[in-house]
């Protein structure tokens, strides 16, 4: 696992270099005017070259886009070219400043397509090295609740990396675990509870064994505790209160500033789709629905209206045809959601955080699930973790996981991975992870066991 990161390290380090000295050649060639970019004839280049590096260094991590042999190939793919796309807006914007007039934007036009094909080679290349030189782990997965075992159909959708081979029960026994565990490359520990748990874990980590855990709720909140290092025993502080005032400050700030900026340069987009649905229709452009933010208080939710005016009292068909035409494509482009910037203004919700749930699935939720309620720590967003990890079908329970490793692990830095992220999110269709149908534990027990049998 070392190996493999480093090496992706070492390929992500090549590949910015290319595009850096790419840069440098349509600066040096197409861009240099010695009227305007004199004082950088010199060694200034070097600090050209620097920024830009640092630049696609740091915006292609946010996006994800090092991630080769982890994340799909086209993924990784499309997050590179989104990085590099906002790479070279802001280097245009910096030269222009810097010359103190709009420079002509063809070279870096130029340069951003050259930068896709560029990025599209190594990205095949390096995908290409991985496949051909590693093999899916051979993996043990052992389970608690029965149920636990559908972890199973969604590691099988990465089959080049995961290869579960074997399901176990915990209630066979830590010893025969142990002996099995021989057999195979790591181990996959589905709720299972914290003292067998631990165990395990310490017997995966004695003996160097590859293991993957599904966390708890409570692992989820220790993992965002404050380190205390005033004794000679080690001390975790939990953060029960989700953001600190600074914190909060500073995502205000962010928020109304980015939102102000999208509500201009967006307004004729919006525009646009407030006139085509009054066309349509001649109804409301607009949808309000009441839903829970922070500290449980109820806002309207602004959308574009995709349906049409009642369809809150006809029922849903297979293709449901309550949805208008204009509302077909503001859903599949996520359109419908932008009047949400005004939201975020005024203060009910923020960019990133909790998607904000109905006041009806708040109270059914927190029935069947009470931690549900710990996601009101924090503003109701307009994407977040659950969003962007999770798919169509992820269990309520994963989600809240989700939206809590978002508030425990919440900086600034986070916000604007996941802003970038979620770009690459509104391109893709919403996934089930490959399975047509939910299978039952006892189905893929039978599975793997005739698998077994097999071998």
């Amino acid at each position: 696992m070392k190996n493999k990161n480093s090496i992706r390290k070492l390929e992500g380090l090549i590949e910015i270099l290319v595009l850096t000295f790419v840069y440098l050649y349509v600066y040096w060639t197409f861009i240099f005017d010695w009227e305007y970019f004199h004082p950088m004839w010199g060694r200034g280049k070097y600090v050209f070259m620097g920024v830009y590096f640092i630049l696609n260094l740091v915006i292609i991590h946010l996006c994800e886009g090092f991630k080769f042999g982890i994340l799909r190939i086209a993924d990784v793919l499309f997050s590179q070219w989104i990085a590099i796309f906002i790479v070279n807006v802001v280097t245009y914007l910096q030269l222009s400043l810097m010359a103190n007039v709009m420079i002509p934007p063809l070279p870096m036009i130029c340069l951003t397509l050259g930068d896709f094909v560029i990025s599209g080679i190594f990205v095949y290349i390096f995908f290409a090295i991985y496949n051909k030189h590693s093999k899916a782990s051979k993996l043990l997965m052992v389970y608690g609740v029965k149920e636990s075992v559908g972890l199973k159909l969604k590691m099988d959708t990465r089959a080049d990396s995961y290869n579960i081979k074997k399901i176990i029960s915990i209630d066979e026994g830590l010893e025969k675990i142990f002996a099995e565990l021989e057999n195979y490359d790591g181990i996959v520990i589905s709720d299972v509870s914290a003292k067998q748990r631990n165990d395990l874990i310490k017997y995966c980590y004695m003996h160097e064994i590859e293991t993957y855990i599904t966390p708890k709720i409570s692992d989820v909140i220790i993992s965002g505790g404050e380190d205390i290092h005033q004794f000679d025993t080690p001390l975790i502080m939990i953060n029960t209160t989700g953001l600190t005032p600074e914190q909060e400050l500073v995502k205000r700030f962010f928020d109304v500033v980015l939102c102000c900026i999208a509500a201009v340069v967006l307004s004729p987009l919006m525009l646009i789709v407030a006139i085509a649905i009054k066309l349509e229709d001649h109804g409301p452009v607009f949808y309000k629905q009441a839903r829970v933010t922070k500290d449980g208080k109820v806002f309207d939710i602004l959308k574009f209206r995709s349906m049409v005016e009642d369809a809150e009292q006809r029922p849903a068909t297979d293709d449901d045809d309550r949805i208008t035409k204009v509302g077909h494509v503001i859903r599949a482009t996520r359109i419908d959601e932008l009047p949400q910037i005004f939201n975020i203004i005024k203060g009910d919700m923020s960019i990133v955080g909790p998607r904000p749930e109905r006041t009806e699935h708040v109270e059914k939720y927190t029935a069947a699930i009470p931690e549900f309620e710990f996601r009101s720590k924090v503003k109701g967003g307009l994407t977040g973790f659950a969003q962007i990890y999770g798919k169509y079908n992820t269990s309520a329970y994963d989600k809240i996981k989700l939206d809590l490793m978002y508030i425990e692990n919440y900086s600034f830095l986070l916000d604007l991975k996941l802003i970038l992220m979620t770009i690459r999110i509104v391109f893709k269709k919403e996934s089930t992870e490959g399975f047509d149908k939910v299978a039952t534990a006892e189905e893929i027990l039978a599975s793997i066991n005739s698998d077994e049998d097999n071998d």
